[in-house]
């Protein structure tokens, strides 16, 4: 289980006993959580990254909005 995908195949299902077949499913069903979990963070990550981006431009514009009715007005 180097890059986190349990390998199994027939042989090994069949000569397993219901402890371990039960012990294999729920490790399957954990690699699979931490997966789904993984891609979820992902998600919301660039949701986040772009509304980040969003919020710097328009900070951008009104603070150089600011800076030139300074200069007009202070001047």
């Amino acid at each position: 289980m180097g890059n986190g995908f349990l390998v199994l195949d027939e042989n090994d299902w069949e000569h397993a006993t219901p402890e371990q077949r039960d012990w294999m499913v729920f490790k399957t069903l954990k690699s699979m959580d931490g997966r789904l979990k993984s891609l979820e963070e992902e998600k919301s990550g660039s949701k986040r990254l772009w509304t980040d981006r969003v919020c710097s431009f328009l900070g951008g514009i009104i603070g150089g909005a600011a800076a030139w009715l300074g200069i007009k007005v202070g001047g």
